[in-house]
């Protein structure tokens, strides 16, 4: 750990390479159980001017919606597949699948990100030995295609895999553990003239310790205490993780390895500090920052990044915390969260999705006439939260204000939805009804989903209102309301 100014963030830092863009991308993550068609969310990024995204597999209906749009691709191999591409075969047969058919038919593909930050501690070291091998042998492939002077292999990471003692930038070098290897991939990525990339997450700082400091997490405060570094004086938390990773590059001979900042965002839910106001100030701030060409102290220029994320994800994992839901700068079905100014777009702020199909005006909720204590209630709701998505219920999230039914209704209502407003999802053995009227709040919204996009829908599962099969107690904070 180092503290305040460096600690376990996920950073996004850039530096622009000769004859490749600089300036603002997009994660565009597909995780959803009802995903927007793929030439929806294409026209979006055209729309509010991104000309560079960011995707972490190469579905085909994705990487089809990019051809000749002239928007830049980073595509992205999972973790779990680094150890197949340890064989140089293997890994021919994925560039060739997944690069060079695609370039064939027009995607503009620049990047092929290996893992997605394979070496975070929470992993417990699971991909130490298979992150270098696929690396190497993806760029052997890529170069064997001979597409190397057009596509650059890297490696996302989170921004643990450095540290500083002391807090200040200065000191940061590569976390012990992982040294050597870390100085293994720099060199080869330098070698072949590739970028490093980096996630780089203010809002972690602030999530993992309640006593950092607010203000330094943005771009526009007045820190209390800022980080003074020799000559340079540090105000917020990026500049000071980034040069942190400058400055472990310099120490072991890399200092002028090309950056690539591959997340960067602020989530709007599932936590006190992941709310609407903090992240469109983050979010501004970050954009002026880009308009600006700037750079860091350690770095001036313009940074190469990737905003995450694009839209919300409600099937994504919520292991590191509920927000991770929440991250999109448009909700799930392609609407603007709040006012953000895009410098390339050509309106200036945020443009949603058009044309989006909803599901019908109609709502599941708790039967009036069911009492609270009733044996039922319990298992239910938490077997719709286990199925569905309740992160906007707790402590300081959007749906905070909700009361015990509240919340039950909540709950079976996403459930409802995410199965496509299937009448076997709201019975629950008959404490669920379904309603025509709102039952959202000033704060809370009750969802309707919209239409299943054909190549990806969410399907009903055991809704049959008998048995609920595993209950999910572990992640439900409005649980402890009702127990």
């Amino acid at each position: 750990m180092m503290g305040w100014p460096c600690g376990c963030l996920k950073l996004v830092s850039w530096l622009c390479l000769v004859g490749f863009v600089s300036g603002i991308g997009a994660n565009w993550g597909t995780q959803a159980s009802h995903p927007l068609p793929p030439g929806t969310v294409v026209q979006m990024l055209r729309d509010n001017g991104f000309q560079k995204v960011k995707l972490f597999d190469p579905e085909d209906g994705t990487m089809s919606a990019l051809s000749n749009t002239g928007i830049q691709v980073m595509v992205g191999i999972p973790n779990e597949m680094l150890a197949d591409l340890g064989s140089t075969k293997a890994a021919e047969n994925w560039v060739s699948k997944n690069v060079s058919s695609y370039i064939k038919d027009g995607v503009d593909i620049r990047y092929v990100a290996v893992g997605n930050e394979p070496f975070l501690q929470t992993y417990n070291g699971s991909f130490l030995h298979t992150t270098f091998p696929a690396l190497q042998n993806i760029q052997g492939a890529v170069t064997q295609a001979g597409l190397s002077s057009q596509v650059k292999v890297t490696v996302p990471l989170n921004a643990d895999v450095y540290e500083s003692s002391t807090g200040k930038p200065s000191d940061g070098n590569f976390r012990s553990d992982i040294l050597d290897l870390m100085v293994s991939i720099v060199k080869y990525l330098s070698d072949n003239a590739a970028p490093l990339t980096v996630n780089i997450y203010p809002f972690i700082s602030l999530y993992n310790d309640p006593n950092f400091p607010i203000d330094f997490a943005f771009f526009d405060g007045t820190p209390a205490s800022p980080v003074v570094d020799g000559s340079i004086t540090y105000t917020n938390v990026f500049d000071a993780n980034h040069d942190t990773l400058l400055w472990a590059l310099q120490k072991n001979g890399f200092g002028n390895l090309a950056v690539i900042v591959g997340e960067i965002g602020w989530p709007t839910d599932g936590n006190m500090y992941a709310n609407i106001q903090y992240a469109q100030r983050f979010n501004q701030g970050f954009m002026k920052r880009i308009a600006s060409g700037q750079g860091t102290p350690m770095r001036q220029g313009p940074i190469d990044a990737y905003m995450f994320s694009f839209i919300d994800e409600d099937q994504k994992s919520i292991l590191p915390g509920n927000f991770e839901r929440h991250w999109g700068i448009f909700y799930y079905d392609g609407q603007p969260k709040y006012q953000l100014n895009i410098q390339t777009s050509k309106s200036g702020t945020l443009v949603g999705a058009k044309n989006v199909k909803y599901l019908d005006k109609k709502w599941c909720v708790f039967k009036p006439s069911v009492n609270l204590d009733d044996s039922r209630v319990a298992p239910a709701a938490s077997y719709a939260c286990g199925k569905a998505d309740c992160t906007s219920l707790g402590y300081n999230t959007s749906c905070g204000d909700l009361d015990a039914r509240g919340n039950i209704s909540y709950a079976f209502n996403s459930y409802y939805q995410m199965n496509d407003q299937d009448d076997r999802a709201c019975d629950f053995q008959g404490i669920a009804t379904t309603t025509d009227r709102d039952p959202s709040t000033s704060k809370c919204k009750f969802e309707i989903m919209i239409e299943p996009n054909s190549a990806a829908s969410w399907r009903l599962a055991a809704v049959r209102g008998q048995g609920y099969g595993l209950v999910f107690f572990a992640l439900l904070p409005f649980l402890l309301v009702l127990l």
